[in-house]
């Protein structure tokens, strides 16, 4: 069994990097012919990195759409970011190629902070899983698989928190599974249940997540509504698969003037 988790958590590792790499292409290809910011935009380079940050930490257009969406979506992202964190210990040797960042991730208040932040983490999944079901208009454009990931989630959460506030494991032992993982030298898994059930979980995720709609993770940074400048008027937008037809028809033109 512990062979079988390993095996399926690297796999889920490699899918879920290979399909996003993938995806981040495709939307880097994609073109973007006319200039649709959503105003009020930036006038500048440095006014749309602002911007792109202020979406992804606080998200801000989400704040002023819906107050009670932006609370629960909030809390189970900062949640989220906060457990990931602490999970890096699990990961990273104290005398290996990372060991610079372990005084920070092995301080007390970051895991005392990651432990407590799965709780945020869960409430906010609750509030958007109900959010789906009370709310009239969202349940009319929810899918089965919407439920389905945010049912993921919740049970990933819920798994995570019992191994920490009430079925402990021997996490020396997992730390010595995920590291001899790595590095391709199986180990034993601390005998759990719980924990069977949090690592397949976390795999299944890995697979999903390149086909899914958690694909807004790198698409809020290719999306054409937050990262264009607002400047149609001091520049003229040309999509660069455009550029070479618009050169040509340009030396066309001035050929006939010539003429």
């Amino acid at each position: 069994m512990s062979t079988l988790i390993a095996v399926l958590l690297l796999l889920a590792t490699i899918v879920m990097i290979v399909g996003l790499i993938r995806k981040v292409r495709q939307y880097h290809a994609t073109p973007a012919p006319l200039k649709i910011p959503v105003t009020p935009a930036p006038k500048t380079t440095g006014g749309v990195v602002l911007r792109l940050a202020k979406e992804v930490i606080f998200f801000a257009a989400l704040f002023r759409s819906n107050k009670w969406t932006w609370l629960f979506g909030w809390m189970f992202h900062i949640g989220l970011a906060l457990a990931f964190v602490r999970h890096l210990r699990y990961v990273i040797d104290p005398d290996g190629m990372f060991a610079i960042i372990w005084p920070l991730i092995s301080l007390e208040i970051v895991q005392s902070a990651g432990k407590y932040a799965g709780l945020a983490m869960l409430a906010g999944l609750l509030g958007l899983f109900a959010r789906r079901i009370f709310v009239a208009r969202v349940r009319y454009i929810s899918a089965p698989s919407d439920y389905l990931m945010l049912l993921l989630l919740i049970v990933i959460a819920v798994s995570g928190l019992m191994m920490s506030f009430v079925s402990h494991i021997d996490i020396v032992q997992l730390k010595t599974f995920m590291l001899g993982m790595l590095s391709f030298d199986f180990k034993e898994l601390p005998e759990s249940g719980v924990l069977l059930i949090h690592l397949s979980l976390v795999a299944l995720l890995g697979f999903i997540l390149p086909v899914s709609k958690l694909l807004h993770i790198p698409g809020v940074f290719f999306s054409p509504t937050r990262n264009q400048v607002d400047n149609p008027r001091e520049k003229r937008h040309l999509a660069p698969w455009a550029a070479k037809y618009d050169a040509t028809r340009g030396s066309d033109k001035n050929a006939a003037v010539a003429d």
